[in-house]
């Protein structure tokens, strides 16, 4: 079975994430545990937690990922920013390690002028000042390349992969990786992008894909989502990439538009089409 799910709020509390998730049809998920475009605290009690295991065990939806603040840039050249970022960081592996989320995804961030070599070891001295909980992990996810942006190019994340002490995964998101520049339209050329994903980081080491379809074309570094098979990357190309998560056991999450036809269920319900056409 494929573990697909979407970011769900955890507003009233974070067990109704796990509610709203079913009510999805979502059998794994994503959570900002407090505003994403702030560095506030998040504010879950102890009863919250444990509702929040117990419904996630009631109704088998798992593994959970926790995304960090939109304001996370560990690549900075600023130390204040770089050190606010480091601390909120921690405080959702934390949070994950409460909940008994598995993952902790987040985006490196940009250079702002310092420069790519610059950048990625600032975002390698960031990742070794964090404490990683036992049972989670920390995840980076793949940028789309626009202005300093890092992350985009899986030889970057190569880099931070050898050079970090802590062991760190990696969230691919199919419409990041296809701004950057990455062919996903067909089965062949998806094969392609994976075989450099296994030479770089490793297909071991992708721990969770955001499954996004794309409003622009490739290369441009331009991150607008689409609903999946009807964008940018088309049908094959997104069927082709739910081929390779299903078949190596990698849970999904898809981050597309909310529109009168078409919502979430109707992209979980897509993923699931796509998953039992490709095992005919």
């Amino acid at each position: 079975m494929i573990r697909i799910g979407v970011q769900t709020s955890i507003s009233g509390g974070i067990h109704k994430a796990v509610e709203r998730q079913k009510e999805k049809t979502g059998n794994c998920g994503q959570v900002f545990s407090h505003s994403p475009q702030s560095w506030s605290e998040p504010s879950i009690t102890n009863e919250e937690s444990s509702k929040f295991q117990d419904l996630c065990s009631d109704n088998d939806i798992n593994p959970w990922v926790v995304h960090t603040s939109y304001l996370v840039n560990l690549c900075s050249p600023r130390d204040d920013l770089r050190r606010k970022s480091i601390d909120s960081v921690q405080t959702d592996l934390e949070v994950a390690d409460r909940l008994n989320m598995k993952y902790v995804n987040t985006h490196l961030g940009a250079h702002t002028g310092a420069g790519e070599e610059k950048g990625i070891q600032n975002a390698i001295e960031s990742i070794n000042q964090l404490n990683i909980p036992d049972g989670v992990e920390l995840l980076i996810e793949t940028d789309s390349g626009s202005g300093t942006n890092l992350g985009s190019k899986f030889d970057q994340l190569q880099v931070l992969q050898e050079k970090t002490e802590n062991k760190i995964g990696f969230c691919i998101d199919t419409a990041h990786i296809w701004a950057a520049g990455y062919d996903l339209t067909t089965e062949k050329s998806v094969d392609s992008v994976f075989q450099t994903v296994d030479k770089t980081i490793g297909i071991e080491n992708v721990k969770l894909f955001h499954m996004n379809d794309s409003k622009h074309d490739m290369g441009t570094n331009r991150d607008e989502h689409q609903h999946l098979g009807e964008g940018e990357i088309g049908y094959e190309g997104i069927s082709s990439v739910v081929d390779v998560a299903g078949r190596n056991n990698i849970p999904m999450i898809a981050e597309t538009p909310i529109t009168d036809e078409k919502g979430d269920p109707w992209n979980l319900n897509r993923v699931r089409s796509m998953w039992s056409e490709s095992k005919d």
